[in-house]
């Protein structure tokens, strides 16, 4: 692989993420400021959704019919134009339009995740490589915080004109990626293969169907971080929401480093479950800090997302790859997408949603005395650790504060319940064994 091509997937990379990351970090403080709290849970459900409908009629297009990187380049100009249109409709106040131009872009977006990675493998010359290609993302996430937080954008709606200018840069650039055609060219169209039929014969095997189906339900009190965490920082005085939550995949990266080592040591179990524990601490954390609004330890449960993401995703990927025939191990990593992406995260935000609806009236009421502050790019990464406390009276911070910890408390129980149960349900003593000694 020469440096042109390196430095050109790194990009594309890059830019896979940050479009991502310019607007769904901070959706939900873009919608509560611009009174339209109550469609938070449905507009983020749009995602989920996405991540269940695309791949049943996108995938067999990029899989069988044109280069990946030319369908790779139409889905982000297109996506890109569609959520152009988000600003408008939040400034009228059309919330259901909304959530449908997001299912709209999502329906694009997703199948491009698939595609950058084989647009990303087609053309190294190492798979080893493909992680310090792959980190490229997880910066492009950071740095679409950090200009959103600096940039004072984190509640405003031109979070989604920065996510389509980058999305149509992206979807130009993929046309001048090195030429990827598709894997399954000039192959018969298997409709079981595109269904995930041999992938879903493995939830034949007890383990694995434990761990599927506790990795759904872990991504329900998962749904409560993306969706309403930027709505409850500015309450706890954070001033630039965005750039701190920033932090939680500065901490992913670290993490990411240390998982093949915690990996041959500890294996597959013990990993999901500190990966689900993390979850328990975070909500915890959330949930004791509101009522004095206690800074620190809303941090630290910031700064836990690397934990949360690597230990338990990272490594449920690793154990599906381990656990899958080879011929399979694609759908296999499919299937599980589609039920912690898909499933699990479209009834997190549906509860989510359903249970910020004790909340809403108090936040709102507490939202409604915090002027957004200006300040300039540079002094935005300082805002991401300094703090300034709402001046609002003592009786509307209190009673948020106090829905607030009632909110955050489920999903912190919730994580603890499918903890316990994956903890004593989940054994696969040989491939932990086989894992544990590759």
């Amino acid at each position: 692989m020469n440096s042109s091509i390196r430095i050109k997937l790194s990009i594309m990379m890059f830019l896979q993420f940050f479009v991502w990351g310019t607007w769904f970090t901070t959706l939900g403080l873009a919608l509560s400021t611009n009174n339209l709290s109550d469609i938070i849970g449905g507009a983020y459900s749009a995602v989920p959704l996405a991540a269940i409908i695309a791949p049943l009629f996108l995938g067999l297009i990029s899989d069988r019919f044109f280069n990946c990187e030319k369908t790779m380049g139409v889905l982000h100009v297109v996506g890109g134009l569609l959520l152009f249109v988000a600003p408008q409709l939040i400034a009228n106040g059309k919330g259901d339009a909304l959530s449908w131009i997001i299912m709209a872009h999502m329906l694009c977006y997703m199948p491009t995740l698939a595609l950058s990675n084989t647009v990303a493998f087609a053309n190294i010359d190492d798979r080893n490589k493909f992680p310090a290609l792959r980190v490229w993302g997880t910066i492009g996430w950071i740095v679409a915080g950090l200009v959103v937080g600096g940039l004072g954008m984190s509640s405003s709606p031109k979070i989604f004109t920065l996510g389509a200018v980058s999305g149509i840069v992206l979807g130009v650039l993929c046309f001048f990626m090195p030429k990827t055609p598709p894997p399954g060219r000039g192959k018969p169209v298997d409709v079981g293969t595109l269904f995930m039929f041999d992938a879903f014969k493995l939830l034949g095997s007890i383990p694995f169907l434990i761990f599927i189906i506790c990795s759904a339900l872990i991504c329900v009190p998962l749904a409560y971080y993306f969706a309403y965490t930027s709505v409850y920082l500015p309450q706890i005085g954070f001033q630039a929401p965005a750039s701190t939550m920033a932090l939680g995949q500065v901490s992913e990266i670290f993490f990411m480093l240390l998982v093949p080592f915690f990996f041959r040591k500890l294996g597959v179990k013990i990993m999901i479950l500190i990966g689900m524990l993390a979850w328990v601490a975070r909500y915890a954390l959330f949930a004791m800090g509101a009522p004095d609004q206690v800074v620190w330890m809303i941090m630290l449960g910031v700064v836990l997302h690397g934990i949360c993401y690597d230990f338990f995703f990272v490594t449920g990927f690793m154990y599906t790859d381990n656990k899958a025939p080879k011929e399979v191990r694609s759908q296999a990593q499919s299937l599980l997408v589609f039920f912690t992406q898909g499933v699990g995260m479209f009834f997190g935000y549906k509860i989510a949603g359903a249970k910020f609806a004790a909340v809403q009236e108090s936040s709102d009421a507490l939202a409604a005395t915090i002027e957004t502050p200006t300040f300039g790019f540079w002094e935005s990464f300082g805002k991401m650790f300094l703090t300034e406390k709402p001046t609002a009276t003592a009786g509307i911070v209190q009673d948020a504060m106090a829905n607030w910890k009632t909110f955050w408390m489920f999903p912190s129980l919730m994580a603890l319940v499918v903890a316990v149960i994956f903890a004593f349900a989940f054994w696969d003593k040989v491939k932990q064994e086989k894992a544990s000694t590759e």
